[in-house]
């Protein structure tokens, strides 16, 4: 009798660790689905931007310095691969447009400019689907990474070599402040 329940409470261990170690899966890729979405949308902004680079250059000759620093963050996007890489180049980017944007308000031609309208509104669009996206991104990258470090889910993901994921953060604090333009 005594080895009839040994056996039965290894097989309840043993389906416990399958368990475990398949929602450790299951999330695992719902980080990466999470964070699929965020590039998808990503590439979309940064596809928006040579259109709009384009409607602005007519009327900012003198802003050279911005519409250049934005073209080179678009080169730069092409070659980052990990999400630290393109959290900090969205960071960048966030920053050269807002100053794009706040710099475009001075002129009252491009601001009625239909092409440039539109394309404000679908870079807005995007900038929201961006944030969403990012929310989560992170909400699922902190499930996953709390699962990783909770008793007893963490001694599965030890023996299966499951690594924490990195949360898409804002690391510069420069990016939260106003733009200030000035000419």
């Amino acid at each position: 009798m005594a080895g009839v329940i040994i056996v039965v409470l290894l097989v309840l261990l043993v389906v416990y660790v399958i368990v475990l170690y398949n929602s450790l899966v299951a999330d695992r890729n719902k980080v990466k689905n999470a964070w699929s979405q965020i590039d998808v949308e990503l590439q979309r902004r940064f596809d928006l931007i040579p259109n709009l680079v384009e409607s602005v250059k007519g009327y900012m000759q003198h802003e050279e310095k911005i519409l250049s620093a934005v073209a080179e963050l678009r080169s730069s996007w092409a070659n980052a691969t990990t999400v630290a890489e393109k959290s900090t180049l969205n960071n960048q980017l966030t920053e050269s447009l807002k100053s794009l944007m706040a710099i475009a308000e001075n002129y009252p031609d491009l601001k009625a400019n239909q092409n440039f309208l539109e394309l404000q509104n679908e870079l807005e669009n995007t900038e929201n689907k961006i944030s969403y996206s990012r929310r989560d991104y992170n909400d699922t990258v902190t499930k996953f990474n709390i699962k990783l470090e909770a008793f007893p889910s963490n001694i599965v993901a030890s023996i299966f070599n499951f690594n924490k994921e990195e949360l898409f953060e804002v690391k510069d604090e420069s990016i939260r402040e106003n733009v200030k333009v000035s000419f």
